[in-house]
């Protein structure tokens, strides 16, 4: 049988009278171990992005104790150095290891994603510079959160395709609210994580002692990845991947064509988004700094707490609303928020930053709202929108485009509040969120309750139709007595 046959007979296990039970299928064909092994990806996810948004928001109150330590060394260039320095190395691992999900594994590429973020969080955790300098340290700790940032950023692609494809094969009708639960929410909790570690250390070793603070918390960071290597390593890769897997000779010219419409609206939503919430996030604890008249950092520390726990409950009401409202138009409105609270906070500063309690209350809802669309519904509509053999590469383009996003907003966030005023980094979160409405309403399918088996079968469609030769799936597995794959040797 040549590569042309394999590819006929992919297609044809997968046509239109095979596709609406394939899911049903999948599942009741799944072996005791295989559907643990589907709860356990899921429940691994979690954890593992719990230590990416630690690692996100693990730089807001350092930043803080750095201007504290070092005045003169730790000017705003070099703040936006260290800041940036994660998401460089993001945007590396999530093209990279979004490649490396999708050709070697799913498995692979979480194990492969753990151990980076373990050495860069270590390497962080014992940085210094050369004789005491701290210039020396601020480069180590930059080429330190670069690494950490690859192992994060691959997070993304690895973590998430795989907690969709197990929801999926599990729990069909609460792919979506699983889904967020076990990605954007733990994303977010790192917010009031990182704060809450922060507050902890810093009453334990007191304010004489900042340069122990922050590398505790830095040290932490190297626990919460290791918590879920084991269940990583002994992880099975889903039903959907190991029969719609294409090792070889991928067709990304074809790719690009049947899916540039959504590629368009996953990259330009995600873009939009990162570019307000990671420098709102990273800056925020010195935003909250500068509005606090006695420069308090314990203080500093409860607001931006209370902000970061402000931004959760969007999670939960995106969630429930995934479904009735719909992945579109929850992002929709979540975007409109960014409009709403951005645009109140922007033109009312002056008089907003005198009652803080309000500016935070505000700050929080502003965040909230991002949670509550982009926030929540960016990594579904990624991961869903796309077929299997190519969700990973696909999902880690559009989170790569958002880390382009949130690099080029964290480096121009200093130079817009120095030449235009601190208003105005509100002000453009507004215009972001108009034009997000407008890429999510034009660009941004709608797969509310689509078996993501449909998809793969469209797309096995499509390429068969325009005379793409190849090899599907890892295995021969077997459905209702059909041979539903191929093996990628093509034999």
């Amino acid at each position: 049988m040549d590569s042309r046959d394999d590819t006929k007979q992919a297609v044809a296990t997968m046509s239109a009278d095979v596709v609406p039970d394939l899911g049903k299928q999948v599942a009741t064909s799944m072996t005791a171990r295989e559907k643990i092994s589907a709860y356990f990806t899921i429940a691994a996810a979690a954890f593992g992005l719990i230590s990416d948004g630690y690692q996100n928001n693990l730089m807001t109150m350092t930043n803080v104790v750095f201007k504290r330590l070092y005045p003169k060394d730790y000017t705003s260039t070099v703040s936006t150095r260290v800041s940036n320095a994660l998401l460089v190395g993001a945007i590396i691992g999530q093209l990279f290891v979004g490649l490396v999900c999708d050709r070697m594994g799913r498995k692979v590429a979480l194990v492969f994603t753990t151990l980076l973020i373990v050495l860069g969080a270590a390497l962080g955790t014992a940085a210094h510079g050369a004789h005491g300098s701290a210039k020396g340290l601020f480069w180590f700790l930059t080429f330190a959160r670069g690494i950490t940032g690859i192992g994060v950023g691959g997070e993304y692609p690895a973590s998430s395709t795989s907690a969709s494809e197990a929801a999926n094969e599990q729990m069909l009708s609460k792919r979506g609210p699983i889904f967020i639960m076990v990605t954007n929410f733990v994303l977010s909790f790192g917010g009031p994580l990182a704060s809450s570690v922060f507050l902890i250390v810093l009453s334990i070793a007191g304010e004489n002692h900042l340069p122990t603070v922050w590398r505790v918390c830095f040290g932490i960071g190297i626990v919460l990845p290791l918590t879920v290597l084991v269940f990583r390593l002994r992880m099975m890769s889903s039903k959907l991947y190991r029969k719609g897997a294409i090792k070889t000779r991928v067709p990304y010219c074809l790719v690009f064509k049947h899916y540039r419409r959504s590629l368009i609206g996953t990259c330009g939503a995600w873009f939009l988004y990162d570019f307000v919430t990671f420098p709102n996030g990273v800056f925020s604890g010195t935003i909250i700094s500068s509005v606090i008249h006695n420069n308090d950092i314990k203080k500093t520390g409860e607001w931006q707490l209370l902000l970061s726990s402000l931004a959760l409950p969007g999670v939960f009401i995106g969630a429930y609303l995934c479904n009735p409202l719909g992945r579109r138009n929850t992002m929709i409105l979540g975007f409109s928020g960014y409009l709403v609270f951005g645009l109140t906070i922007g033109v009312a500063y002056d008089r907003i930053t005198k009652i803080i309690p309000l500016f935070v209350v505000f700050y929080g809802l502003m965040q909230s709202s991002g949670n509550l669309g982009p926030g929540d519904m960016l990594g579904l509509v990624s991961a869903e929108s796309y077929a299997t053999p190519i969700r990973g590469t696909c999902y880690g383009l559009s989170a790569a485009v958002g880390k382009a996003g949130a690099a080029i907003g964290t480096q121009a966030f200093t130079p817009i509040q120095n030449h235009l005023g601190k208003r105005w980094t509100f002000i453009i979160a507004a215009i972001c969120g108009v034009t997000g409405i407008v890429v999510t309403y034009f660009f941004i399918p709608d797969m509310t309750g689509v078996d993501l088996a449909e998809e793969d079968a469209r797309f096995m469609e499509y390429l068969e139709s325009n005379g793409w030769e190849g090899a599907v799936g890892e295995n021969d597995e077997v459905v209702e007595g059909k041979v539903v794959m191929v093996r990628d040797d093509g034999a």
